[in-house]
């Protein structure tokens, strides 16, 4: 009786860890896997928190690693999470070809990858395609340098983004569909571009031809790369490349350098400046009149898409979109984000108002 009791203990005990040991197992299990490239830029910590924010009172569960500018690095992030159980995998790539090999990973485990504010390219791994319209980023951009034009012969400086981010080149794109005409009747003059300068009567630039632009005005997104080029650039510039000049900075972090670089040169006599995201520091430029513009693309509406999107395919529906992107081996259906031209006019009414920040983040507002 004592030895069948004491079966019965035992069975009861190893039932029990049993129970434990699946639960743990349960619950260190990841719905929702999201790779961000960096921790260094105060986009995508911004992004981080909302991303965050939106699974707040869901079933599902999510866990956020940055790539730190390492596609390397990035592909260790989307194994750690594959061997998490993700079912989804939503992930802003470092460079959207080296990305390939994670996606296709991802989808060999069953994962289905919605690609964040950057494509991935070249590679049939990807389902979905969350973005702001980056073409009409760019327009937006030119069209307020068009807008703030001051004669004829406006020295025009071009910047842009990496030549590894597919946006780079669509954000560049659009800003020359309104720029072109523009250099071409006399109203600006490339300054700083020998590539462009040769291309200034070709209104469609190829993807080689774009290429060829960025290759030489490229920032990497990077702060004290485009400081050095801004520096190097007006170093080398003639006295009629400077006076009231025109500059397409690609985003605010790249805006605030190159500003700080063209504010200090005495025969700058003014300039106007682009910029994009609306980070915190470009809007106080703004604010002091230290940039121009920035062009605000609310990423609680981007993280809302993209998360609307992967609990529709973790609740078995088909996600709602709105186009497709051609990404070299497939057409990527996607969902587009409008966004909004923020000045110094309306900062009050776009980011504030809005409840995107605090006024008490600023001063002199």
């Amino acid at each position: 009786m004592k030895s069948t009791l004491k079966a019965i203990s035992l069975l009861l005990v190893i039932m029990m860890f049993a129970v434990v040991v699946a639960a743990c197992g349960t619950s260190s299990k990841v719905s929702v896997g999201i790779v961000l490239p960096t921790k260094d830029e105060p986009r995508w910590v911004q992004d981080e928190q909302r991303f965050k924010d939106a699974l707040n009172g869901t079933k599902y569960t999510t866990e956020i690693l940055f790539s730190q500018g390492s596609s390397a690095k990035e592909k260790e992030n989307v194994d750690a999470l594959i061997a998490k159980g993700i079912k989804v995998l939503i992930i802003c790539p470092q460079d959207g070809d080296a990305a390939a090999a994670s996606v296709e990973a991802a989808k060999k485990a069953g994962i289905q990858v919605i690609s964040y504010d950057r494509l991935i390219t070249n590679t049939d791994a990807v389902n979905y395609y969350v973005t702001f319209d980056s073409v009409a980023v760019g327009k937006a951009q030119a069209k307020y340098l068009v807008d703030h034009a001051k004669g004829n012969g406006q020295p025009l400086y071009l910047y842009a983004g990496a030549a590894s981010d597919n946006n780079a080149f669509l954000f560049f794109q659009g800003a020359w569909s309104v720029l072109q005409p523009k250099i071409a009747d006399g109203t600006f003059k490339i300054a700083n571009s020998s590539e462009a300068v040769g291309l200034q009567a070709t209104a469609e630039l190829t993807r080689d031809q774009l290429s060829k632009i960025i290759g030489q005005v490229t920032t990497n997104w990077d702060a004290n790369e485009a400081k050095n080029k801004a520096q190097t650039h007006l170093t080398a510039a003639s006295a009629d490349k400077k006076g009231d000049v025109a500059i397409l900075a690609p985003n605010d972090g790249t805006a605030r350098s190159i500003a700080d670089v063209f504010g200090t040169d005495k025969a700058v006599t003014s300039f106007v400046v682009t910029g994009q995201d609306a980070e915190k520091a470009s809007v106080q430029y703004i604010i002091d009149s230290k940039q121009s513009m920035t062009v605000f693309k609310d990423v609680r509406t981007l993280v809302k898409d993209a998360m609307g999107m992967a609990v529709a395919i973790l609740d078995g529906k088909t996600p709602e979109t709105t186009g497709s992107y051609k990404n070299g081996k497939i057409d990527v259906k996607a969902k587009q984000t409008n966004v909004i031209v923020v000045e110094k006019s309306n900062v009050k009414s776009a980011l504030i108002d809005s409840g995107y920040y605090q006024a008490s983040d600023f001063k002199g507002l």
